[in-house]
């Protein structure tokens, strides 16, 4: 059985990493000592030259630091600091030669998104800020002072990239539904140009005059470029499956046949990297059957920067040789002891919902069967269960249950279709879906009994499913959920809201579809134990309602265990507190599927 406490302190590289001027330097986060720290490594030109010797930490202390950007001199370093696990970051910038940390945003209340960037003179920084009670683009100096307000679309902005000529700012922002939309204002005269697509990932051309993104109106993501003088748009992709993040070649000045254009391509659970050059040829790129991250392409068109990650690899920090396709590992943060442990892989399966509906997820089976099983819930709910690195499941699986991790209606990775499906109906088909995945597990005689367990809208839909099926279930963990539409929409922030309307309707004029997909007010119908934990300075799903639902489950008569972290977020920062909920989470699963089993069958389900 694989050790859940060496599994939990495997560190990860977090995908925002950024390459310095002249390909000399890499900045990246990484929580190798447990918490989230920006570290530096030394990019030679030579592969092998390259090794974990050539790494230095440039930050300490408490809070987790992320998304580190070179100054375009690469004399500064700018990155984000959540303090407190609260999300309101504040914008630092680090002078590698006087090696002081000035935070430029010191002493403020409100929040800040964790993307920002250097303008082309490296003289300010554009960020995105809630200062008004709403998130707007802010332009402020490198040396700090009063932010200067650019952009107030009325939507909440999600990324802000800057023009290398310096005269725009593209803002990519929440509208409708699910979709983003992508914003290009003039700093000079203010005009604002809107993409008229569901574009997101903003990304600029060399010379500024082309904008690439990534666009899904119909079916699967796209890459567009948008020419800002002819106003035109040509297609990079047509494809089946999503191609997404694109990065150009920072130079411009390179021939036809080099690459100029890299993105990642994906077909369910997996997805590998693909170039362009000026000629239109592509190239594949693939560590392995896994996850690849953001790129990062050097100046000179010859290597392309990336992390990978799988179900036996953690994220780390990956290199492809354009020219041979090699890829070449630039960080490891998988411990020797794991190396050679033997890992459950996943397979991917389709099981009809209820509905007849084929839903994508994936398998863990056990050695024994039937078996004790769980089922995982992804949160997002716009995220999917891809073949990547999970130390709980990779640890359920050692332990010889069968896992289930559904990619129910309201995941990304399927297609728009797929992804829309569950608007409007949150807490109803999707947890359709993921019942209809025990019921699948119980008909397929691979599992005895289930328990089940989700983190954030995975917690939600954790909540929902033991209200709607309660006889399905031997226990539930929610893992910092909400359970009261009402009351976590009215104590969070106001984007958080933006996407709750959007999504769910009027709270007031849909009061009847607000309720009925609130599991608080059925609680009565609970009859698994259920598990609660919770982040006292969570902004996405507030405390206040999973307390409010522990004293109501507590005055029903249920059984109830219930956590509060009171200094952790939504993520928890703290490697101890990650390694104690954890644990317990693995504990209380494990005592009542551990239990003498009980008779299921596939039909005992409430509706």
């Amino acid at each position: 059985m694989l050790n859940l406490t060496h599994l939990l302190r495997v560190p990860q590289v977090d995908a925002l990493f950024d390459i310095s001027p002249h390909d000399a330097k890499l900045a990246f986060a990484w929580n190798r000592s447990g918490e989230w720290q920006i570290y530096e490594m030394e990019l030679s030109p030579s592969p092998l030259a390259i090794g974990e010797g050539n790494i230095t930490q440039l930050t300490f202390g408490n809070g987790g630091k992320f998304n580190p950007r070179y100054s375009p001199d690469g004399a500064r370093l700018a990155y984000v600091l959540d303090s407190d696990g609260s999300e309101s970051y504040h914008l630092v910038v680090y002078d590698f030669a006087s090696h002081q940390h000035t935070d430029l945003t010191p002493g403020i209340s409100h929040a800040l998104q964790p993307n920002f960037c250097w303008s082309p003179d490296g003289s300010q920084l554009a960020f995105l800020s809630d200062e008004q009670g709403h998130f707007s683009a802010y332009v402020v100096s490198a040396q700090g002072g009063k932010p200067q307000l650019v952009l107030d679309t009325g939507h909440p902005p999600w990324q802000v990239e800057w023009s290398p000529d310096g005269k725009h700012l593209a803002v990519s922002c929440e509208m409708h539904g699910q979709d983003y939309g992508i914003f290009i204002v003039d700093l000079e005269t203010r005009e604002v140009i809107r993409l008229p697509l569901n574009a997101g990932e903003p990304q600029w051309s060399p010379q500024g005059g082309k904008l690439a993104f990534q666009f899904n109106e119909g079916g699967w993501f796209d890459i567009g470029l948008y020419d800002l003088s002819t106003r035109q748009i040509e297609w990079v992709t047509r494809s089946e499956g999503d191609s997404q993040m694109p990065a150009f070649v920072p130079c411009a000045s390179l021939g036809a046949s080099f690459p100029t254009l890299a993105y990642t391509q994906s077909k369910g659970t997996v997805n590998w990297v693909e170039t362009l050059d000026a000629e239109g040829a592509r190239k594949r790129f693939e560590v392995g059957k896994g996850v690849h991250g953001r790129i990062r392409l050097t100046s000179d068109a010859k290597r392309a920067v990336t992390t990978f990650s799988s179900p036996r690899q953690p994220a780390d920090l990956w290199m492809f040789d354009l020219e041979s396709g090699q890829s070449i590992q630039l960080t490891n943060s998988l411990p020797e002891e794991l190396r050679q442990a033997e890992f459950v892989m996943p397979e991917e399966i389709e099981y009809p919902s209820m509905d007849g509906a084929s839903v994508p997820a994936l398998l863990y089976r056990s050695k024994r069967m039937p078996a004790p099983a769980v089922v995982m819930i992804h949160g997002g709910p716009n995220w999917h269960y891809a073949a990547e690195w999970n130390p709980l499941m990779a640890h359920l699986a050692s332990r010889g249950y069968v896992v289930l991790a559904p990619n129910y209606r309201g995941s990304t990775g399927y297609g728009r279709a797929w992804q829309y499906a569950a608007r409007f109906d949150l807490g109803g088909v999707d947890a359709d879906d993921i019942a209809a995945g025990a019921q699948y597990l119980l008909r397929e005689g691979l599992a005895n009994k289930i328990a089940l367990t989700g983190r954030s809208h995975g917690g939600y839909l954790t909540m929902v499913c033991l209200t709607r099926f309660p006889a399905l279930w031997c226990a539930g963990s929610a893992v910092v959920p909400f359970t009261n539409w009402f009351k976590s929409h009215e104590d969070s922030r106001e984007d958080l809201q933006h996407w709750n309307i959007e999504n769910m309707g009027d709270p007031k004029e849909q009061y009847e579809r607000w309720y009925n997909a609130s599991p608080y007010f059925f609680l009565e119908r609970v009859k698994a134990p259920v598990q609660m934990i919770c982040g006292g300075r969570d902004p996405r799903c507030p405390a206040s309602d999973s307390l409010a639902a522990r004293d109501k489950l507590l005055e029903l008569g249920k059984s109830v265990d219930f956590l509060l972290y009171e200094e952790e977020g939504h993520a928890f920062l703290k490697i101890e507190n990650v390694l104690d909920a954890e644990m317990k989470r693995v504990e209380f699963l494990a005592r009542h599927l551990d239990e003498d089993v009980h008779r299921y069958t596939s039909t005992q389900v409430d509706r």
